[in-house]
């Protein structure tokens, strides 16, 4: 560094201040920061300057993504909105009478005016959360008919993109459930366009002055459910491990902590096989009982067991009876909807790692007829075989629905 000075001021001498202010703002110095340089071919004498870029440089590593808080995930994750819906009017139609030279009688040319744009809502599976729904959506209005018999421009439509399963209602009941992507339903129609009196016109009546406003848009309420599309339920008490079993199985991340009600929205995780079929796996919060009379979360997260196809109950082998905690399950399922309980399913004994979990599952095996798989989400022990069995599971949901879709 100091050599480039020498240099500089051995040039100093001849050439002028500007090109050497240039050369120095190029190596990204000031001019205040060199001394006596056109003194002579002295030493130069800098100070505060460092020849190391890295102490300079912005730090421009990509640092560690951190995972978001449950707080925050819930904060994102909405399932329930109440929205107002207000179709766009149509535009009013024109008055107006053709005027040319030497065409004294024109007639009337006035164009009716445009539709206003209606208010769909489109299923998208690349949206997760009801959170980007507002409460008001507005339609476009349609623009005024025009002379010379021009028509008004229809109003845009204005689309509102919703989840997966997500399900319509208005007063309580069910108009529509948008559970395949790109399906769309009209939830408000835009108001008819107005008619010019060119629309008038008759054999009667040659010279008609009359034109018609547009017509108002729908006006409607209601409300957007969201249940979660998933294949497989992990259905459990409260601390049983669901969430540490999810995220053994798949790539979700869901909060995991040593108190009761740590996972406070739905999460789903995918599970991938070595063919590329994908199962969908849902973390469904802790049910308590008493549940289905809105105990606890309440009934706002049992909906989402209800498009599961089928259910792995999680039981917790540290519970003093753990298989007391599947007869409860069961009747908080069909107490909320009948013979939700009976669809396929596994039961998961979870906390294999505890040294009084062999004993209590041996007894669980002689009181069930289901299948029962032993894990441990704490250390992956026996996941292979629930992954296996979730496959068979899913396979045999795919011949039901093959062999439906022959008979029909």
């Amino acid at each position: 560094m100091f050599a480039v000075f020498r240099v500089f001021s051995r040039r100093a001498d001849l050439l002028p201040r500007w090109v050497l202010a240039d050369e120095l703002r190029g190596l990204g110095l000031g001019w205040s920061s060199v001394s006596a340089l056109r003194g002579g071919g002295g030493d130069v004498r800098v100070r505060g300057v460092s020849s190391s870029a890295a102490l300079c440089a912005k730090n421009r590593g990509n640092p560690k993504k951190t995972e978001m808080s449950e707080k925050k995930l819930t904060r994102h994750f909405v399932d329930h909105r109440r929205v107002k819906l207000v179709a766009g009017s149509g535009g009013k139609g024109a008055c107006s009478f053709h005027s040319e030279p030497r065409k004294e009688w024109g007639g009337p040319d006035g164009g009716n005016g445009g539709d206003g744009g209606s208010v769909i809502i489109k299923a998208d599976r690349l949206v997760k959360s009801l959170a980007q729904v507002v409460p008001v959506y507005k339609g476009e209005d349609g623009q005024s008919g025009s002379s010379k018999n021009c028509y008004g421009r229809n109003g845009n439509p204005t689309y509102i993109r919703v989840p997966l399963g997500t399900v319509v209602k208005e007063q309580g009941k069910t108009i529509v459930d948008l559970e395949k992507h790109g399906q769309e339903y009209v939830a408000a129609f835009g108001g008819a366009g107005g008619k010019g009196n060119r629309f008038f016109l008759s054999n009667e009546n040659r010279a008609p002055m009359t034109a018609t406003p547009g017509g108002a848009g729908e006006e409607r309420v209601l409300q957007l459910e969201l249940r979660t599309m998933a294949h497989a339920g992990l259905v459990g008490f409260p601390n049983a491990g669901k969430s540490s079993l999810l995220r053994i199985i798949s790539k979700a991340r869901p909060a995991v902590a040593a108190y009761p009600f740590t996972t406070l929205n739905p999460h789903v995780g995918i599970v991938t096989y070595r063919d590329h079929e994908q199962v969908a796996v849902a973390d469904i919060p802790g049910i308590i009982r008493g549940a289905h009379l809105n105990r606890g979360l309440g009934i706002s997260f049992l909906r989402h067991i209800e498009r599961c196809r089928f259910l792995l109950f999680v039981l917790d082998l540290s519970a003093p009876e753990p298989w007391t905690q599947l007869q409860d399950l069961r009747f908080e399922l069909d107490q909320y909807e009948p013979g939700l309980s009976e669809r396929p399913q596994a039961i998961v004994a979870n906390k294999m790692d505890l040294p009084e979990a062999q004993e209590k599952l041996e007894f669980l095996r002689s009181q069930v007829t289901q299948r029962v798989i032993p894990v441990s989400a704490l250390t992956g022990q026996n996941t292979e075989e629930l992954i296996l069995h979730l496959r068979e599971l899913y396979d045999g949901y795919l011949h039901g629905e093959s062999t439906k879709a022959v008979r029909w």
